[in-house]
């Protein structure tokens, strides 16, 4: 996995505590000067920059970074400065609340990251919101949905390497079976994809694909009309199978004609700059013959766009 950020190995938290102070002071604030020192430090370096700022100034640099930007890049270098779990769970919570819950972002948190980094999204959760993500996933959602989503969030697989192909075998005609007959909210579906471990998983896929000459997740949209818990079982599959094409579609749809989804586009930047976004910015580029950081730099602009690109690994 190659993240795409570009952090130093050393830096002086004191220094960056009191590069960003003079940054906030005098008339306006210097965008510039944060972006410079905020996109190219990691989660580490990041945390004992706040903590550094706090000894220095009694204040929290968060609240301070909220009341000085503004707008999408507000959005962004808050998202940015939270320790991951953290970001997570403020990803998550956002996404509960929407008029209509984002599942997408639930999903994502559930399938792609690893067993205990998601046991550390729930805690979280806990320590800010002061219950549990799994209620309010249960109290924001209903029937079907309910079941997968709260069966994935509340998941803790095992994630050795070791597969059983009896199960793969077994399962892979489960899923066929139930994908034939429509039947998307069968208990055997949400049983396997919310307890299996991602290789016995992926092992399942791979034996779907041998057997009946197409991708479980093709199957899964041969109907036209496929309702939420249909979608949302594709997500889930293909989270759990290729985190990084299931990104590189996201992103793709973000900065689509239609006017740009901030929302969206900003997550899979922030999330995965530290992690794989260098990946994803080559099947991104494999895959619409453009780069990534072009394709953001047309989309956006200002203090967003530059921060953005700071993030993709631009060089300055």
């Amino acid at each position: 996995m190659a993240a795409s950020l570009v952090a130093p190995d050393t830096h002086s938290p004191m220094e960056d505590a009191e590069a960003l102070r003079k940054a906030f002071k005098g008339w306006g604030t210097d965008e510039k000067a944060i972006i410079s020192i905020l996109g190219h430090r990691n989660a580490v370096q990041r945390q004992q920059i706040r903590q550094a700022y706090e000894e220095l100034y009694q204040e929290d640099l968060v609240k301070r970074l909220e009341s000085e930007l503004s707008g999408d890049f507000e959005k962004a270098v808050y998202r940015w400065i939270l320790d991951p779990a953290d970001r997570d769970a403020v990803l998550a919570n956002v996404a509960i609340k929407k008029a209509e819950t984002d599942f997408h972002v639930i999903i994502e948190i559930s399938c792609i990251l690893s067993p205990e980094d998601l046991l550390a999204v729930r805690r979280a959760y806990h320590y800010r919101y002061k219950r549990s993500l799994e209620e309010d996933v249960a109290a924001h959602t209903s029937g079907d949905l309910r079941k997968l989503l709260v069966a994935l969030v509340t998941a803790y697989r095992y994630a050795g390497h070791e597969i059983n192909e009896r199960v793969a075998k077994s399962e892979a005609d489960i899923l066929n079976d139930a994908i034939k007959d429509k039947a998307f909210n069968h208990e055997e579906v949400i049983r396997i994809l919310s307890t299996r471990s991602k290789a016995q998983l992926i092992a399942s896929f791979n034996r779907y694909r041998d057997e009946h000459g197409i991708s479980i997740t093709k199957n899964l949209l041969v109907d036209s009309d496929e309702g939420t818990l249909q979608k949302a079982l594709h997500a889930a599959i293909r989270c759990i199978n290729d985190p990084r094409k299931y990104f590189e579609k996201t992103v793709r749809n973000a900065i689509k004609e239609n006017g740009t989804d901030e929302d969206a586009l900003t997550r899979v930047i922030v999330t995965r700059a530290e992690r794989d976004l260098k990946d994803i910015k080559e099947l991104y580029y494999q895959r619409n013959s453009v780069s990534l950081d072009h394709a953001v730099a047309k989309e956006t602009s200002g203090d967003y766009k530059a921060f953005l690109l700071t993030l993709l690994g631009k060089e300055d």
